[in-house]
């Protein structure tokens, strides 16, 4: 048996099955959680699948706005008591600022720039790992703009002010009131932190996330015992729910549950008399796709003190 005890209640937590359902889908998957996970979805047993909601790392979500340009930084930290340190929020909304200012997505070129106190960015997270005490990473970054509109930023779960552990920017490509603009950003940039979607609109999902679900899918229709052809367009329904459900564009939107964020912004448009283009998003959850290692804290007092 290739999983431990550990490894179940693990499986469980994420897939919402039950403790011999989850043992019985780890021994076929020589452990593999997350191929558990798919194998449980396709018996329909998981109630959900794996969200980065169940990850456990700390540290910060920093955003800034300049004028039609925005940026989102993560940086991670072991603890959540480091998040709160002044000296790590300085760190991380320096850095953030420092990103606004290089543009891209380029975290190597980040940690390569200057930082406002000297060194650079990377130089200053060395320094603060040292006299911290804790390891630091500067994980990621997204920058997005737009040549007319706005770019709204919105922090769920704020720290500080444009500090959190979910945060949005919403970019508004427009020549209407930059107020309207401002409104209609925040409402969509709350239903982003809420509804967690996964690409823009359909064309931009991953395909390899496509692959898996419709190999999960496919396992459904199969245990149907129906038609090869009938298969064969429950598998092409379960496709386009999943891409429905999961691109921004054609999500219901939270605010009302009834309307499609598309007709959202095409009424805005229309009342505000300018076209109204939803350009792009960044949607960052702090310690998204990041696996934390559960530690005994009973087993390591026992450690220290018999050491």
């Amino acid at each position: 048996m290739a999983f431990t005890a550990a490894d179940v209640k693990k499986l469980r937590e994420l897939s919402g099955a039950g403790m011999m359902d989850a043992k019985k889908a780890l021994e076929e998957t020589n452990g593999d959680i997350e191929a558990a996970i798919d194998a449980l979805r396709a018996k329909g047993l998981a109630a959900v699948q794996k969200k980065s909601s169940r990850t456990a790392a700390e540290g910060l979500v920093g955003v800034a706005v300049e004028g039609t340009k925005a940026v989102a930084v993560e940086v991670n930290s072991e603890t959540d008591f480091v998040a709160k340190n002044e000296q790590f929020q300085d760190f991380v909304r320096k850095t953030t600022a420092v990103a606004l200012g290089l543009g891209g997505d380029d975290i190597e070129a980040l940690k390569a720039a200057a930082y406002p106190d000297g060194g650079t960015v990377m130089d200053k997270l060395t320094n603060n790992v040292a006299t911290i005490g804790e390891n630091q990473q500067v994980r990621r970054m997204k920058t997005v703009s737009v040549s007319q509109g706005v770019v709204v930023p919105y922090m769920h779960n704020a720290a500080a002010p444009n500090l959190g552990k979910i945060g949005v920017l919403v970019a508004l490509e427009s020549e209407a009131n930059p107020e309207v603009l401002t409104g209609l950003g925040k409402q969509l940039a709350m239903h982003i932190a809420a509804a967690f979607p996964l690409a823009l609109d359909a064309d931009g999902l991953d395909a390899d996330l496509i692959a898996r679900e419709r190999k999960i899918a496919a396992e459904k229709a199969a245990e149907s015992g129906k038609p090869a052809d009938v298969q064969e367009k429950m598998v092409d329904g379960a496709i386009k729910k999943f891409a429905k459900e999961n691109a921004l564009l054609s999500q219901i939107f939270v605010i009302d549950g009834k309307t499609t964020i598309a007709d959202v912004v095409a009424q805005a448009a229309k009342d505000a008399g300018s076209a109204i283009v939803l350009k792009d998003y960044v949607r960052f959850q702090l310690g998204e796709g990041i696996e934390k290692e559960e530690s005994d804290f009973a087993a390591e007092v026992a450690a220290a003190v018999a050491g």
